[in-house]
């Protein structure tokens, strides 16, 4: 239960961290103008609108999250041991990408995002989270795929889905509050160094995951 916990834990994080990477905060007045165009939505429609959003994100990575799931139960079961270290080695990549250690393009579903011609309280705005959410960015993407290799190695179908749905709210938070108070935007945004250590201190956390999933796998041929 406890290790549960932690990882839902984790994953909220991982939704935080992704969101306040450098290239994310400089997203952060796109993407509330365009959802809600702050500087013209009263505070409460641009807090639904953002609200909608985030539900948007939310739908993808629990579908994300039941699919890794799944997929990690049947992997799990056809490889056993080369399962953990398949997980392991992904773990690795996804830490070194995130250090800035290797350098390599990550492929999106969704080059660009749908045109803005409707003044929708909800249903665009979900729509927009849909596509953000396989859109993604440089920079939520490795974290994201780290949240799925975890969700895939516990193979519990409702924890998840639980860490992707919370992977969600985890990076929507910053976007909420940047929302709400526009005018704090460029203070959010002057954070970007500390915050770049913060992304890379988490990538090299998931290396020293992917490290000791290595040793546990290794260990008893010692």
């Amino acid at each position: 239960m406890l290790h549960w916990f932690l990882m839902f834990v984790t994953a909220f994080i991982g939704g935080v961290i992704a969101s306040i990477s450098p290239c994310s905060l400089a997203m952060l007045p796109l993407i509330i103008g365009y959802v809600g165009g702050c500087s013209q939505e009263t505070p409460v429609r641009t807090f639904i609108q953002l609200c909608c959003f985030i539900l948007g994100t939310a739908v993808v990575f629990t579908i994300i999250g039941i699919i890794c799931a799944i997929t990690g139960s049947v992997f799990a079961s056809a490889f056993g041991g080369y399962f953990t270290l398949i997980m392991a080695s992904l773990l690795l990549i996804i830490g070194l990408k995130i250090t800035e250690i290797l350098d390599f393009e990550i492929p999106v579903i969704i080059k660009s995002m749908p045109t803005n011609n409707t003044s929708s309280l909800i249903l665009y705005p979900i729509l927009l989270g849909i596509a953000f959410a396989l859109a993604g960015t440089p920079c939520s993407t490795p974290i994201l795929a780290g949240i799925m290799v975890f969700a895939a190695m516990g193979k519990n179908l409702p924890a998840a889905v639980i860490m992707l749905f919370l992977f969600a709210i985890g990076q929507g938070l910053i976007l909420i509050i940047a929302g709400l108070f526009t005018s704090g935007i460029k203070n959010i945004k002057k954070f970007s160094n500390i915050t770049d250590k913060i992304v890379k201190i988490s990538g090299w956390l998931i290396i020293l995951v992917a490290l000791y999933l290595y040793y546990k796998v290794f260990s008893p041929l010692v």
